[in-house]
């Protein structure tokens, strides 16, 4: 071959090599643009789907995917079989009675037949408004008490001037059930007065009005903590509170017998429990671990629906190979509940002794060796508490869990959603006195609204 001819096929095939490595470039280049591409186009689905989440108002307190109930596992609506159906009982007062004849059709008013009777009872809220009363009282010098004045049960103060305009004693106590029992904010119950009763007040009128009103059962608030200290069980919990700012916490106390305390302290230690229970306290106290619990020298019951957490969470970690151990204790403490629930009707020795079976149960898992850094956790948390991990069964005045407590939590961590809690020191005092009032009053059947109608005013009531 010539050397002009091999000089250019030789440059040709450089040209041939060069342009399929190129084309091997492009085609790398290519799939890293379409894996890129779909990389982006999943990274915009994420952040608008991210974006219509926190659109969403209830985005930041709706329940995590990991805490819903599979569909198939949730329970059906409506009461459990075999319970009575729910419907309006027929009034025990009848105020008014209409007939609607039907002498012929409606539609073509021609003869009926066999006319035969429909009865229907409407309970209806007639248009209301203030019942308003003018109401003259005397004062005058007595030579030897000073000056006295005459008094009238629908009095609640004794202000004149801009302030000789006041709410009647039910009006205040509804004020203060919608507020302080419902957890209404005071705007929203200032509404609600004016639209169902004709009642005008603005919010700083009713926080003012509210703030007098518990002073005035303060007495029946402190009777609460005698009969705290009184009772042979109480089960305690605390939350996180405001009070013009964090750093504040809301205490409950309450007993089976339907006394509810709360208390708003800037202090979330030992030494508020000891306040409140005193130090003679003989009953046994419900409580979840925290160790602020545990400095009182009281006789103590562990909640078993934590410890059931604590079990869960450990049964959960990645490292948790073998959960023998863990539904061990499991299967132990769901004994414990199952003994307690049937402790009325079980005899005293069989109690005793199962009793004593199961505490002997918990002392060879307590001795058991572990390794697993779960097991570990749940057996030294249970140690620290060994003593009271059985009180449910050594007194039954106690419960199983603590979830009396809890639930006594329940409506005022609502009413912190809507509120904050309360923006000054008078409204916290306000806030404790009538909420625990309320929730006991509700705890013992008593009407709220007629517990304050009685003790609002200045003078007694007949009757």
């Amino acid at each position: 071959m010539p050397y002009n001819e091999y000089q250019a096929a030789l440059v040709i095939g450089n040209l041939q090599a060069k342009n399929r490595e190129l084309r091997e470039e492009l085609g790398q280049a290519l799939h890293r643009g379409n894996r890129l591409s779909d990389e982006v186009a999943q990274l915009k689905r994420r952040l608008e789907e991210l974006e219509r989440e926190a659109a969403r108002q209830a985005a930041p307190f709706r329940r995590r995917e990991k805490k819903k109930v599979d569909p198939a596992m949730k329970k059906r609506p409506g009461r459990k079989p075999g319970h009575a159906g729910a419907f309006r009982k027929v009034p025990n007062q009848i105020d008014q009675e209409i007939e609607v004849p039907l002498p012929c059709c409606p539609c073509c008013s021609g003869p009926v037949e066999n006319l035969a009777p429909l009865t229907q009872y409407i309970e209806e809220i007639p248009p209301t408004r203030p019942h308003v009363t003018r109401l003259v009282t005397w004062s005058a010098e007595c030579p030897l008490c000073g000056e006295v004045r005459s008094t009238h049960p629908l009095q609640t103060s004794v202000g004149q001037g801009a302030a000789k305009v006041q709410l009647g004693p039910r009006a205040l106590a509804l004020a203060a059930t919608l507020n302080k029992k419902l957890g209404l904010t005071t705007r929203k119950a200032c509404s609600i007065l004016k639209q169902l009763s004709g009642l005008s007040i603005t919010p700083g009128g009713l926080t003012q009005a509210l703030a007098r009103v518990a002073g005035k059962v303060e007495a029946e608030y402190g009777q609460l903590v005698e009969q705290i200290r009184s009772s042979d069980a109480v089960f305690a919990d605390e939350t996180s509170w405001w009070v013009g700012g964090p750093g504040w916490w809301l205490w409950v106390f309450t007993t089976r017998q339907g006394c509810t305390f709360y208390r708003v302290d800037a202090s979330r230690n030992s030494e508020v429990v000891k306040e409140v229970l005193g130090e003679d306290f003989s009953g046994i106290l419900v409580s979840d671990c925290l160790n602020i619990y545990d400095a009182p020298d009281y006789r103590k019951h562990k909640c078993i629906a934590h410890h059931l957490q604590a079990i869960k969470k450990a049964r959960e970690r990645p490292d948790t190979t073998d959960p023998s151990y863990l539904d061990e204790w499991k299967t132990l403490f769901q004994h414990v509940i199952a003994l307690y629930n049937k402790h009325e009707k079980c005899d005293a020795a069989h109690f005793a002794e199962e009793s004593s079976r199961l505490m002997d149960w918990s002392d060879r898992l307590l001795n058991r060796s572990c390794t697993q850094s779960g097991d570990v956790a749940v057996q030294n948390r249970l140690l620290k508490q060994q003593a009271h991990l059985f009180g449910c069964l050594e007194d039954t005045a106690a419960e199983p869990t603590n979830n009396r407590a809890e639930r006594a939590l329940r409506p005022a961590v609502i009413a912190r959603k809507l509120s904050c809690g309360n923006k000054t020191e008078a409204g916290r005092r306000t806030w404790q006195i009538l909420t625990s009032l309320a929730a006991t009053c509700d705890g013992r059947s008593i009407d709220f609204v007629d517990f304050l109608t009685a003790r609002v005013p200045l003078a007694p009531q007949a009757g």
